[in-house]
C-alpha cells in the first residue's frame, strides 16, 4: 500500500482489514510452529527468552486477529478462518535451521505488519470518506495495534542484540 493510497469505501476498508487478519494469522500460525519445526537437537538449546517471545507473538498475532476480525463484522463482511491460513503456512514455509533464523523471522513478521498498520492508517487519515464503523474507534484499534507490532519490533531486536 502506498503513503498517497486514500481508503475511499467501506469494501475497499474491509478488504484492508481482511488483509490484516490474514498478516495476523500468518504471524500467529509460524510463531506457534517455530519451536515443534526446529530439529529435536536445536529445539533443545532454544532459551527460555525465545521460547516465551514466541508465545507471546502467538497470543499477541490472535488478539489482533479478534480485534479486526470485530470491525470487519461491523462493515457486515466476512474474513477468512485461522484454520485454512494455519494450513497454507504449514504447506508453504520451511522451518528455520536455528534460534537465530527464528528471531530473524520473527522481526521480519513484526516489522512487516508495523508497516502495514502504518501505511493503512496514513491511508485512513488521508481519506474524507465516512465508514460505516465509527472513524475515532478504527484508528485508536489500528493505532494499539501498531504500536504492539513496534514493541514487538524492539523486543526482537533487544533479544538479537544481546546474543550477538
Amino acid at each position: 500500500m502506498s503513503l498517497g493510497q486514500r481508503v475511499s469505501s467501506d469494501h475497499q476498508l474491509a478488504r484492508l482489514l481482511q488483509i490484516g487478519v490474514v498478516l495476523e494469522e500468518v504471524v500467529e500460525s509460524r510463531a506457534a510452529h517455530h519451536l515443534e519445526s526446529l530439529p529435536p537437537e536445536k529445539r533443545e538449546a532454544v532459551d527460555e527468552e525465545v521460547r516465551e517471545l514466541l508465545v507471546e507473538a502467538a497470543e499477541e498475532s490472535a488478539d489482533h486477529r479478534e480485534r479486526l476480525e470485530a470491525l470487519i463484522a461491523d462493515l457486515d463482511a466476512e474474513t477468512v478462518a485461522y484454520e485454512e491460513i494455519n494450513a497454507l503456512v504449514d504447506a508453504q514455509y520451511g522451518p528455520p535451521e536455528d534460534t537465530d533464523g527464528v528471531l530473524y523471522d520473527q522481526l521480519c513478521n513484526e516489522e512487516t505488519a508495523y508497516k502495514f498498520y502504518d501505511d493503512l492508517i496514513d491511508a485512513i487519515e488521508a481519506s474524507d470518506a465516512e465508514y460505516a464503523l465509527d472513524r475515532d474507534r478504527l484508528l485508536e484499534t489500528l493505532s494499539e495495534i501498531r504500536e504492539e507490532e513496534k514493541e514487538g519490533v524492539e523486543e526482537v531486536t533487544e533479544i538479537m542484540e544481546h546474543r550477538a
